[in-house]
């Protein structure tokens, strides 16, 4: 499967800056206090927002993009039950 970019040049060099600043500090604390694991999800958060840079693309964007179910679509009829009547509306 290929993947295709849906990021775009500006918003991917802002990703690589921004997670190689995150990655930076949080392997300079992490370093010092290698006990904390927040600073490990940091590491690991600042290295898959450098991934999505480099690789302009990014997967929760993806989801949205491509998403064509909407949450509870099927529950409102359960909710509202048979008594509910259909209303129309009619502009004209």
């Amino acid at each position: 499967m290929m993947v295709r970019p849906n990021i775009g040049i500006v918003n991917a060099l802002i990703r690589i800056t921004c997670g190689l600043s995150v990655l930076a500090w949080a392997t300079s604390k992490y370093c010092k206090k290698p006990w904390r694991d927040s600073y490990l999800i940091a590491i690991i958060l600042g290295a898959m927002k450098v991934g999505e840079g480099i690789l302009r693309f990014c997967p929760i964007t993806y989801l949205f993009e491509n998403s064509d179910t909407y949450f509870f679509e099927d529950d409102d009829e359960d909710y509202f039950g048979e008594d509910v009547e259909e209303v129309t509306y009619n502009p004209s």
